[in-house]
């Protein structure tokens, strides 16, 4: 398995179907943040339902801040390391439909960084890395969903430049 360089000190790398509780843990713990009193166990079975060959996953992992930063620059790529430290971030993504214009393009449906990890540029440095895999697949737009309390993701999407398109609207019904 290869690491790529994402910024100095963290890695990224490609994520398989194998790894579907731990994409399930990470869901989780994002909900969790936002929801801390909910129960998100409803979660695999979205797991279950969308996560596939077709639907990239990618896992950051950290390795210090000295790893990286010294050698050839161009020359990104490193064998694995001996022993995988656990993820601190993932990044999933899936695909969807223009309802305007009909053309596909990637939708993210999890992008998350463990607390001890943000404000480090992980998280813009991942949505760098979706764009530009994005431009590489032909692809001229990417599209996600955030949760209009979660402030630090709406400040991020802001300033890398993504807009509100639509607003997706609930109403509480009594039963």
């Amino acid at each position: 398995m290869n690491f790529e360089l994402l910024i100095p000190g963290y890695y990224i790398r490609r994520g398989s179907t194998l790894e579907r509780s731990l994409l399930v843990k990470f869901m989780q713990r994002t909900y969790q943040d936002i929801y801390p009193e909910q129960d998100f166990a409803h979660l695999a079975r979205t797991v279950e339902q969308y996560f596939s060959k077709d639907t990239p996953l990618w896992w950051v992992d950290f390795l210090g801040k000295d790893v990286g930063e010294q050698g050839n620059k161009e020359d990104k790529t490193t064998s694995s390391p001996s022993s995988r430290p656990s993820p601190i971030a993932c990044l999933w993504a899936g695909n969807a439909i223009d309802q305007v214009t009909g053309t596909r393009h990637p939708h993210i449906f999890l992008l998350y960084v463990v607390p001890e990890h943000r404000r480090q540029g992980v998280g813009t440095a991942l949505m760098r890395y979706i764009e530009n895999w994005a431009i590489q697949r032909g692809d001229h737009q990417i599209g996600l969903q955030v949760f209009k309390s979660n402030q630090a993701a709406l400040n991020l999407y802001n300033q890398l430049g993504y807009q509100t398109q639509s607003l997706w609207m609930l109403k509480q019904l009594d039963s």
